[in-house]
């Protein structure tokens, strides 16, 4: 059983990752401490001694953190026999989500060329149009500069049929590496296993596929959003008194944050505050008219028994929920959601959003490139890269402005 011990401690105290960490730059990012990389030479290996020099330890994301932060650890535990057939309110119901990676035996790995990151071509299929993607770009971009990788990202605005299609333009085009931001957690085994089958190396990243997905990629970065949630929750508990009513908005169905940005806390809170009673839980997409429309609903349908919202978007999601309160009076209800976007920051700092968690969207981008680039220049890389957790609070939300998206 491969085991880690889970060690969040300050955000701000321990960011360098030693290990991930590495040398210079073909292109300079603007606020970046790295140089540019020599020229390639022809001699046998100079690629490879070059790209392990490359340094981008200076690298910083748009609100000022460093690009690459430190990694978490996370506690795994013994699976259960059967976790399907435990409650949904038990977090090892939902073990095969959470814990999806660890111990996962690989298929087919193609073996590191071990020959340098540089002029390597990878392309990034990312999984929708909206602000946090545009972000999670631009940290991709500042790793693939610093390394003099040729980087493409493609996008099939939340369509499944159109994230295929592209996979399989992807697949034709043989780049040296896929890495793919799975659309629906059970799809992505089947595209995970193409492009696999496909001799091309591959890494998932931002969510998680099915767990059967892990054999055929070399590794999964990304936020823990279930230890996010569960931190989240406890916070949420507090502010509550351990009891009242809560509503869901959830985040897109089939994807990884549609069970763990409602079931982590769920789960938690059946733990720590069981008196706190779920009452509804809805998926209305990223349109703020939409939002707003379901929260009134549950104004209306629920009345005082209403007492906090737990929110999967900190963006249109959030803007929606604050606008149905305003106008329905009821500013007593307490909002969290998934951030941290300009829109939740601002809301924390004013009061009208209790906490928020991190999520850096430059760092989601730039951890599978680091790890791409670690992978070609034939170092060890680990099945699966958390990014660290934390949660903004009104005291604490200066630390992390001006927002990155």
């Amino acid at each position: 059983m491969n085991r880690s011990k889970a060690g969040s401690g300050s955000l701000l105290a321990v960011f360098l990752l030693a290990g991930m960490l590495g040398g210079c730059s073909q292109t300079a990012v603007p606020g970046s401490s790295v140089s540019a990389v020599p020229t390639v030479t022809e001699q046998p290996g100079a690629n490879l001694a070059e790209s392990l020099q490359v340094d981008v330890s200076g690298l910083k994301s748009g609100d000022g953190q460093p690009l690459l932060l430190y990694m978490e650890q996370k506690e795994i535990p013994e699976r259960p026999t059967d976790p399907d057939k435990l409650p949904l309110e038990e977090a090892l119901h939902w073990y095969d989500l959470e814990y999806a990676g660890w111990n996962t035996e690989k298929t087919g790995m193609p073996a590191s060329p071990a020959d340098g990151a540089t002029g390597k071509q990878v392309m990034v299929i990312i999984n929708g149009d909206h602000p946090y993607l545009t972000a999670y770009g631009i940290g991709a971009k500042k790793i693939a500069d610093a390394y003099g990788m040729k980087l493409r990202i493609y996008s099939p605005n939340w369509d499944l049929n159109v994230q295929n299609q592209l996979l399989d333009q992807a697949i034709n085009a043989k780049p040296d590496l896929i890495v793919l931001i799975p659309l629906d957690a059970k799809a992505s085994v089947q595209q995970l296993r193409k492009i696999n089958e496909a001799g091309i190396p591959c890494i998932a990243s931002n969510m998680v596929p099915y767990a059967d997905g892990f054999r055929y990629v070399i590794g999964w970065t990304g936020p823990d959003d279930w230890g996010q949630f569960r931190i989240l929750a406890r916070e949420l508990a507090k502010k509550l008194g351990n009891e009242g009513g809560i509503c869901y908005l959830r985040h897109a169905p089939g994807g990884s944050p549609f069970f763990s940005r409602t079931y982590g806390m769920i789960t938690e809170l059946e733990k720590v505050a069981p008196h706190i009673v779920t009452l509804d839980m809805q998926a209305p997409g990223f349109e703020v008219e939409k939002t707003t429309q379901v929260v009134s609903d549950w104004i209306t349908k629920y009345g005082d028994q209403l007492k906090a919202i737990c929110i999967a978007d900190d963006y249109t999601q959030l803007t929606g929920a604050l606008d149905a309160c305003r106008k329905a009076g009821r500013e007593d209800i307490i909002l969290v959601a998934a951030g941290n976007s300009r829109v939740g920051m601002d809301a924390v700092k004013a009061g009208k959003c209790f906490a928020i968690t991190y999520q850096s969207a430059e760092a989601d981008g730039a951890v599978p490139i680091k790890m791409a680039a670690d992978w070609f220049n034939g170092l060890s890389v680990e099945s699966v890269r958390y990014l660290p957790k934390h949660i903004i609070k009104q005291d604490n939300v200066d630390l992390f402005l001006p927002a990155q998206w």
